[in-house]
Formats: structure tokens, sequence, C-alpha cells
């Protein structure tokens, strides 16, 4: 009888702790039936849908848009060809609001950047980026956009958090009214040993360092429960940007064009004419020498697709555009970084052929000067980059991996992203 009396107290005590914390300890899947995806952006570049599609991949979410005024420069032409190639397919939005107003604007500007389009899954918020903005304003922020888009759209939506997030951030509330695409980069298991206010994911990214036939360099892969699919696939509705006329700095009018190759052109003229880059055509068109074209032949062209201004992730990008007699050396030279730095941040094949209205993406760091100055209370700012893990970092400026989570306020180590300024 005692025995009886201790477990049931036992019983009790651990029913009282699962309530008062409200966290679920285990992750699963909606449902079994899962399916093999991507998500993409700019920076995968060019894209071969065809043999992605033979690689096994069923679903592929697509950056559509950042902010209140920047669409991802391959949004029309990554749609356009999944779709032709017979893939599914999703769209998201990263969102950078500090405020409700501010999600009510990116909403509104997400619709319009995906007007006109036919997905088939669940539109998706990117929300991770917080800025010292409050758990409660986190959470209204979420839900305005959330909502704004359902009712612009007229679709079904799904946010996107990592485990950390998931647990500590995003509300119950937030949880119950919403499914949860997890990013987490361990193990299946480990997942269904965690806590977190969701019961199940709906999709799950569980690595930032995937191989796929078709892209070159790594890519996001995830499963896809079968929930991910909207109930209902009809074109979205035609939504106004909210800026007014589009910034065609910012590749609002980005689209994919063909031209046909007239006696006398060259890639430099064209892509000029096109507000492209000559890298841009070579790649998308597979041309094997970019001083040999013929008058006849027809090019894809993404037309518009150079994003002008500062980037949205991180402070001090810029980019450049390439002017007669440039080399990448003396470019580095005058923006105090190296010329590696530019050759990895624009995915440079030869760093010795630049062209006359090439735009290169540079980001202004101290981490190139290694803190010449010599003062320890000086900053070095690292940019990261496609491959970078912490532990890379840390190895590369001798400190430790706890030391860069701490000074950054990284809250889980295995998620950083491509852009991202660290502190050292």
């Amino acid at each position: 009888m005692r025995k009886n009396k201790i477990l049931a107290i036992i019983l009790l005590v651990t029913f009282l702790f699962f309530m008062n914390t409200g966290f679920t300890y285990a992750i699963t899947p909606v449902s079994n039936d899962t399916y093999e995806g991507i998500d993409v952006s700019d920076w995968q570049g060019y894209i071969d849908y065809g043999k992605v599609k033979q690689a096994g991949i069923e679903i592929v979410y697509i950056k559509a848009s950042q902010g209140s005024n920047l669409k991802d420069a391959y949004f029309d032409i990554n749609y356009e060809n999944a779709k032709n190639n017979g893939l599914k397919v999703g769209f998201y939005h990263f969102l950078t609001a500090r405020n409700t107003q501010e999600a009510e604007k990116e909403a509104q500007f997400f619709a319009s950047v995906i007007s006109k389009k036919t997905p088939d899954c669940k539109l998706a918020l990117d929300y991770e980026i917080f800025g010292g903005v409050s758990s409660t304003e986190i959470n209204n922020i979420a839900t305005v956009f959330l909502e704004t888009t359902k009712r612009l759209t007229n679709k079904e939506v799904i946010l996107y958090s990592d485990l950390y997030n998931a647990r500590t951030v995003f509300s119950r509330d937030l949880a119950d009214a919403y499914p949860l695409w997890l990013a987490d980069y361990t193990n299946a298991e480990n997942v269904q040993e965690q806590q977190a206010n969701w019961e199940k994911w709906t999709g799950w990214q569980y690595t930032d360092r995937g191989v796929v036939d078709g892209i070159s360099g790594y890519v996001d892969r995830d499963k896809y429960a079968k929930e991910i699919f909207l109930e209902e696939t009809s074109e979205i509705p035609e939504n106004e940007n909210p800026n007014g006329s589009p910034n065609e700095n910012l590749s609002f009018n980005t689209k994919t064009v063909t031209y046909t190759v007239q006696s006398g052109d060259t890639l430099w003229k064209i892509a000029l004419e096109y507000g492209t880059t000559v890298q841009k055509i070579v790649d998308i068109n597979g041309i094997g020498n970019p001083n040999l074209i013929f008058p006849g032949q027809v090019l894809r062209i993404l037309e518009n697709s150079t994003v002008e201004g500062k980037e949205e992730r991180g402070t001090g990008s810029i980019v450049y555009t390439v002017k007669r007699g440039d080399t990448i050396s003396k470019i580095a030279m005058a923006y105090g970084v190296t010329a590696q730095h530019i050759v990895e941040m624009n995915d440079i094949q030869n760093p010795n052929l630049i062209y006359p209205g090439e735009k290169l993406r540079i980001t202004e760091s101290r981490s190139d000067q290694l803190n010449e100055m010599g003062d320890p209370n000086l900053d070095v700012t690292y940019v990261v980059r496609k491959g970078d893990t912490l532990w890379g970092i840390s190895r590369k400026f001798g400190v430790s991996v706890d030391y860069l989570v701490r000074k950054n306020g990284i809250r889980d180590r295995n998620l950083i992203y491509v852009g991202e300024i660290i502190r050292v």
C-alpha cells in the first residue's frame, strides 16, 4: 500500500511539472507521410531543377522577399524553373519588422511579390532576428504578419523557427494557432527528445549543408509532412506594393526574359541593357566561353537581377559596380578587405575575370585588418560565409565557441547564417 502511495505522488508531481511548464517533451512529424525538400534563395545562384528533381527532391521552398522592399533576385526564375520541372513549391518571407505596424507592411509587400503565382505549400514566415524586441512583442509581430498574409492571399501559413526559439520565445498560443517548420541540425532521435511549445512539426530543416545535384555549394535540406500542402491551390490574388512604385534599386521588377543575340552583341553589352551581370548570364545559359556568343543564339536572362543598396542582414554591406581597369585586388584595397573575401562573397570562379558593369557584393569588415591598431577594446567583426561553422570561426580567431556564443548572444550554436556579422 505504501509503495502505491509513493508511486501516486511521483506521478502527480510529474503531471503537475509538465502542466506548469507547458512544454511538449517530444516533437514528432504531424504524419509519417513525408517528402524530401530544400529551401533556396539568391545565395544558391542559378539552379538546375531538372537535376534537382532527378536527385529525389519533391518540394522546394523559395525565398520571395525580405523586409518591406527587398525582393529576392532569383525568386521568379526559381519559381518558373521549379514548376516547369514538376516540383511542388512554397514561398517564404524573411521578417525584419520591429513592431506590428512594420509587420503588417512586410506582409503586404510579401503578398505583392507573390501575386499571380500558384504555390502548392503553405506560405512561410522566417522570423529569427529580433533586435532586442520583447518576447510579447515578438509574438504580436509574428501574429500580425501571419494573419495579414492569410487575409491578403487566402492561403494557409506556417512559422519557421529554430528549436531554441520554439521553446523559449514563441508562445504556446502561437503554437496552437500555426504549424511549425522546425530548424534543428542534430538528428531525428534528438528532436523527438526535445521540449518546445509545439507537439508536432510540419517541416523539419535538418541541415544547412545539404549537397544536391544541380545546385552549386551547400543548400538547406528539409523533410516535410504531407500537411505542408495547401488544402486549396489557386493563383494568389493580385496585391499592390504598399511602397507605391517599385524601387528598381531593390530588384522588385526582377523577371526572366529571353534575348536573341544580334550581330555585334557582347555579353557585357547585354548585361548592362538588362540590369544583370555577365556571370549570371553565363551561369544561367551554361556558356563555356563568355567571349564567344553567336547571332541568333537565344539567351535566358534574369532581368534586373542585381541587388543594389545595403544588405538587410547585418550592417556594412554594399554593392560595387565594376569599372574599366578594375581588378579584384584593387577593389579589395579600396574597401579594406581581402581579395579572397570578395571572391567568396560573390562565388567568383575566375578571380582574374571580372567585367565592367558587373555588381560585386562587398561587406566592409575590420576582420580583414585583424585589429591592426592593437586596441583590445576594439571589436573585430567577421562576416559569415558559405560553409562556416562557429567552431571553424573560433579556430580562425583563436577563441572558444562559448566565447562567440556569449559575445554575440547566439541562441543556437548550430544555426548561423551567410551574411551574419559575428563580433570576435
